[in-house]
């Protein structure tokens, strides 16, 4: 074959090149589209390109309707009624439990009350060694155990910052509760609910070291006015204030927090002590409160109680003001740094309000509207809480919402929001399509709880239905199994029994008492165990 000439090689080498130009150009198109459709769809998932933040703040014993926004109307809360005004309110959110611990188990670990590990509230034995290495007086509630899978350790997953700052209650250091061992980077506060009944303790810890606060002497969580002192002379609560207020030193992490991880991304989690009593709030942020209403002096002269105060309804509504602020505190720094079109903040409480009215007047401030219960009852009133969810340009402002949700749904909603894989073995389900406006809603046939405690109890909640079983573990009772029944959407108090006539209704209901119950070697519940 002859040979093509000199003089056409250049121009076929030219053709050439154009052509092989032309095929890696229409493959690097072909991968951007690629590309970009893969990145919408993970934009799908967690709301934009970067990985939200978030923000989970916890109440202590805060009512369903202690809030403006709840319809609360003595005591002012404008930061999170903001909050509400710029997000989503929840009108049918439920807690994990009606105490602290194992509500807040259920809501770190996603399993409701019948899988839950912690069912109650109960003080840990620990080891001599522990007990000399921390110098333990306060020994911290039953630890969950290391195969509990918590919302820090899968945000882990995508490289989150973690962060608890304020009460833990899941067990103590050098335990697998140890909020170390279960994904915070961070723990600033305090680690037993004892301890946690100072607002001027001696001490705080950050991580397993203590801090000194300058309270010399430490304020007593619980203590009795003096023999002989006046209860209407202010000099005799004196005693009961100190100089270093622990909510300062744990908001001031917490912002320390967000701003030495504003490159994201992050989960703080705020366990506030506010507004469990003991009654301790600063004088100064004490004075908007003073003179409003009628008080009749906390004195606590002997009996189960907290510190006394002479003003305690002032008290309860300035420690909730407190909380405002201290969300206020948070919300501002968000803004500040940029971070809010980036962040999902949650505001909700662990159970209702404390059922100790001498210290805290639950009907004067209408504590659960017109619910039926407090804490440590699985009534409405004990564990029907407010949820709050912020996320500007996620969550659509000035929303209120009634689907029925748990503690349980809040680890899945955040992995789903933040890609993540949520634990296999949970009960909870997402609500993230509830607060991104999508119709992909999923709903849970029943809600189930358990309370071994308090008389021991069990509830569930199946559409409008309310089932409750009071007083199980009480000696000597009849039939322990008896089971009480309402129609929520009638007779939102469940102050009319209609067990007798709807006994299709009660057998279901009693088949989840059942079945939903797994039996619990720490926290039994006889009358139900095999």
């Amino acid at each position: 074959m002859q040979s093509m000439p000199i003089s056409f090689r250049p121009a076929l080498a030219y053709l050439l090149n154009l052509l092989l130009h032309g095929i890696a150009t229409l493959t690097l198109a072909i991968l951007a589209v690629c590309l970009s459709l893969d990145t919408a769809l993970a934009d799908e998932v967690i709301g934009n390109r970067s990985l939200p933040n978030i923000v989970l703040i916890l109440a202590d014993d805060l009512g369903y309707a202690e809030l403006g926004c709840y319809g609360q109307e003595k005591i002012k809360t404008p930061n999170i009624d903001r909050l509400a005004a710029e997000g989503m309110k929840f009108t049918q959110h439920y807690c994990g439990n009606a105490v602290c611990a194992p509500s807040r188990c259920v809501l770190m670990t996603g399993k409701h009350p019948g899988h839950a590990f912690i069912r109650s509230n109960r003080q840990a034995r620990l080891p001599a060694e522990l007990k000399k290495k921390y110098g333990l007086v306060f020994s911290g509630q039953h630890p969950i155990p290391s195969a509990e899978v918590t919302i820090a350790e899968t945000l882990k997953q995508k490289g989150y910052a973690t962060a608890a700052i304020g009460k833990w209650g899941l067990g103590h250091f050098g335990t697998s509760g140890d909020p170390n061992r279960q994904g915070f980077d961070l723990f600033f506060g305090y680690n037993c609910q004892a301890h946690a009944h100072s607002y001027y303790p001696g001490h705080l810890w950050h991580n397993s070291r203590k801090v000194k606060l300058e309270n010399d002497p430490p304020v007593p969580g619980h203590a009795s006015l003096p023999d002989g002192a006046d209860p209407h002379d202010p000099a005799s609560y004196e005693r009961f204030k100190g100089d270093d207020y622990a909510p300062d030193r744990m908001t001031d992490v917490a912002l320390r927090f967000i701003r030495e991880n504003k490159d994201g991304p992050f989960f703080l989690y705020v366990p506030s002590t506010i507004p469990h009593v003991a009654l301790h709030i600063p004088d100064e942020e004490l004075k908007p409160y003073l003179g409003k209403w009628s008080e009749t002096p906390f004195v606590r002269r002997g009996g189960y109680g907290y510190t006394p105060h002479q003003t305690p309804r002032a008290a309860y509504a300035a420690m909730i003001s407190r909380l405002d602020k201290d969300v206020g505190l948070i919300m501002a720094l968000l803004d500040e740094l940029g971070l809010d079109d980036n962040t999902l903040v949650m505001f909700t409480s662990d159970n209702g309000t404390t059922h100790l009215k001498d210290e805290v007047d639950y009907d004067f401030f209408k504590s659960v509207g017109p619910l039926r219960g407090l804490k440590g009852s699985l009534y409405e009133g004990g564990i029907r809480v407010p949820m709050i969810a912020r996320w500007p340009g996620r969550i659509r402002p000035s929303t209120t919402t009634d689907h029925v949700s748990a503690f349980w749904d809040v680890l899945p909603t955040i992995a789903e929001v933040t890609g993540t894989r949520p634990p296999a073995n949970i009960d909870g389900i997402s609500f993230a399509p509830t607060l991104l406006g999508r119709t992909d809603q999923q709903r849970h046939e029943c809600l189930y709880w358990e309370f071994p405690s308090y008389g021991g109890q069990q509830a569930v909640r199946m559409g409008d239905w309310k089932a409750v079983r009071q007083n199980m573990l009480r000696r000597n009772k009849p039939d322990p199994l008896k089971i009480e029944l309402y129609n929520l959407k009638d007779d939102i108090g469940e102050s009319r029994d209609v067990v007798a006539e709807h006994p299709e209704i009660v057998a279901r209901m009693r088949k989840i008492m059942e079945t939903e119950h797994v039996p619990s070697e720490l926290f039994p519940m006889s009358p139900i165990d095999p």
